[in-house]
């Protein structure tokens, strides 16, 4: 059996770090759940959790919530608009200062300093979580959904090898607890390809609706990214990530089921435990 053990979970409000905190509590161990807002987050979070505050941009702030802490799980950005953190090194001193034993980072899509000091600390057991596209992320569609019964998107056949954002923590979870894991970069998948229809029609059998897919040409997309207030460094990210996905966000691998035993979850399974969130409520009826 599994030795209990104590893990602090930076981004423990964000969609995987709520994963994270999830998979450890599912495997008996404690959690301290990092926020800049303690009191605002604590009732999110399960019974058994202790959400302490700090901030990775002032990395001092953490040092009273590493304290017998044995497993860090961090992330590379922090405060305004997912600014790449700049005080990595700092972070990782402390860490090791309060003897944590195994780190795993998020990988945000490029380099940064502080999967840089994490890669080039030789104390503790690292690993790399390199997720590609989130299932979460077909929840940008559920206002759409909602109101117009579409799907107004570009680029419509392009394949996506998605991953359960439960997958990820679970990954987290066996990692930052077992041995076997250090100085690995973990890609991480679903179990299949699917196409924008492909997902289109899985979120419409979920919810027991039809859902129309229209069709965008990219200066159609580009304007309606603009309408929702992109800026045009993420729009030329998407237009790129859309147009032409990488080998990486189009293949296949087995990671999930090799790190923690059980076979990646399907798309099929996350719609269907979103469903709600795409299904129109019938507004009440006026007095």
């Amino acid at each position: 059996m599994t030795q209990t053990q104590k893990i602090l979970v930076a981004g423990a409000t964000g969609t995987v770090g709520r994963q994270v905190v999830a998979e450890l509590l599912a495997r008996g161990h404690a959690v301290r759940a990092l926020t800049r807002d303690a009191a605002r987050a604590s009732a999110t979070f399960p019974v058994g959790v202790e959400v302490v505050q700090g901030d990775l941009t002032r990395p001092d702030s953490l040092i009273p919530v590493l304290e017998g802490i044995t497993g860090l799980h961090l992330i590379t950005f922090g405060g305004a608009y997912f600014a790449p953190l700049e005080t990595g090194p700092r972070i990782v001193e402390l860490a090791r200062a309060a003897g944590v034993r195994r780190v795993t980072v998020l990988h945000g899509g490029g380099p940064s300093l502080l999967e840089d000091a994490v890669r080039a600390d030789e104390d503790v057991d690292w690993t790399v979580l390199m997720p590609v596209e989130f299932m979460a992320n077909a929840l940008e569609w559920a206002e759409g959904i909602v109101t117009s019964g579409e799907v107004r998107e570009p680029f419509v056949t392009r394949l996506s090898a998605m991953v359960h954002e439960g997958d990820i923590g679970a990954v987290a979870a066996v990692a930052l607890t077992e041995e076997g894991h250090g100085g690995q970069e973990y890609v991480i998948t679903g179990p299949e390809l699917l196409s924008v229809g492909d997902k289109v029609a899985t979120i419409a059998a979920a919810r027991g609706r039809e859902i129309t897919l229209v069709e965008l040409t990219e200066e159609q997309a580009v304007a309606q990214w603009r309408a929702a207030g992109h800026p045009d460094d993420v729009i030329s990210f998407l237009l790129k990530a859309y147009g032409d996905t990488p080998q990486v966000g189009r293949t296949v691998v087995d990671t999930v089921e090799k790190v923690t035993g059980h076979p990646a979850r399907t798309f099929a399974r996350w719609a269907a435990e979103h469903a709600d969130a795409f299904t129109a409520t019938v507004p009440a009826a006026r007095a």
